[in-house]
């Protein structure tokens, strides 16, 4: 069956964010493997053949089905001076109706990180989720340790809202996150709480 293929390609100051392709194989899977230890105590187990072509084809298909049918925004992070992979953005599990949400997830490469990448990524995303998308709300979720990853969060503007227990198998654990969310009319103000 024949699907149309729309397209999503946000630029930002130094960045542009697109959909993967199969070309990008290659420098995917060794930013990954040179990140591994940086990324596994943050992220769900691996599978054994997570670096794989045959593995990432499926992603790759995955990504373009999700963008097609609204359900998912997968997104790579490339440096538009050098066209330099550095990360990933997803804007995940996007509900209509009277939700209108999404819930967003990331990662950058251990050389990238903390140079203002992710939050340039982040801030571009919600805009775009807010402004084209029209949605309402996004949320995002991290595990209480990560000190960088909450930092982030607000200083992109996401609020702490609380703890879900039990949320993500992280390192064969199943682990409590603490839960943050931007809202398109947010009403809450400048919050220390988190």
């Amino acid at each position: 069956m024949f699907m149309a293929r729309r397209k999503i390609k946000i630029e930002t100051e130094r960045l542009t964010l697109r959909q993967p392709v199969m070309s990008d194989h290659l420098p995917w899977s060794e930013l990954r493997r040179d990140s591994a230890d940086f990324l596994t105590q943050w992220e769900p187990a691996w599978a054994r053949d997570h670096l794989t072509r045959k593995a990432f084809h499926s992603r790759v298909y995955w990504a373009q089905r999700s963008v097609n049918n609204g359900s998912a925004m997968p997104l790579f992070l490339v440096r538009r001076e050098d066209q330099v992979l550095l990360g990933a953005i997803t804007l995940d599990n996007i509900r209509r109706g009277p939700a209108q949400a999404g819930t967003l997830g990331y990662w950058v490469g251990a050389p990238y990180a903390r140079r203002g990448y992710m939050r340039e990524a982040i801030e571009a995303v919600v805009h775009y989720a807010f402004d084209r998308l029209d949605l309402s709300r996004i949320e995002a979720a991290c595990l209480p340790e990560n000190t960088a990853s909450r930092r982030l969060l607000e200083k992109c503007g996401f609020k702490y809202e609380g703890v879900a227990q039990s949320y993500l198998q992280i390192d064969g654990r199943w682990r409590n996150h603490v839960l943050y969310a931007a809202l398109r009319m947010d009403r809450r103000g400048r919050t220390q709480v988190g």
